[in-house]
């Protein structure tokens, strides 16, 4: 399965949220939206900086991706980058093999 990183940024509301069900409250929901869309979350971190909660998941697709995003993006709780993850092995059977012929 495709491997995804998901970087949230709390809005206001968001923050509001993450006081009243704790941080294993907003994993819970994450792992949740997740599993509906047929994916498994790997893993799920705060942080300091730009970015508010790191979460790493393998979905079915990319369309499985893109919903998790919309979702969270209407929820207007926070804003969120998706980010496609490749294995070295994915790079060194297809991509370097591609870039060699070029």
């Amino acid at each position: 399965m495709p491997k995804y990183l998901f970087e949230a940024r709390y809005t206001a509301e968001g923050a509001k949220g993450l006081v009243n069900d704790g941080g294993s409250g907003r994993r819970a929901a994450v792992e949740k939206a997740i599993a509906s869309d047929g994916g498994r979350m790997e893993g799920f971190y705060f942080a300091f900086g730009d970015v508010d909660a790191y979460v790493i998941a393998d979905l079915p697709d990319n369309v499985a991706a893109s919903a998790i995003a919309l979702a969270v993006a209407q929820s207007g709780r926070a804003s969120v980058k998706t980010v496609a993850l490749m294995s070295p092995e994915e790079i060194g059977k297809e991509a370097a093999k591609n870039a060699a012929r070029m």
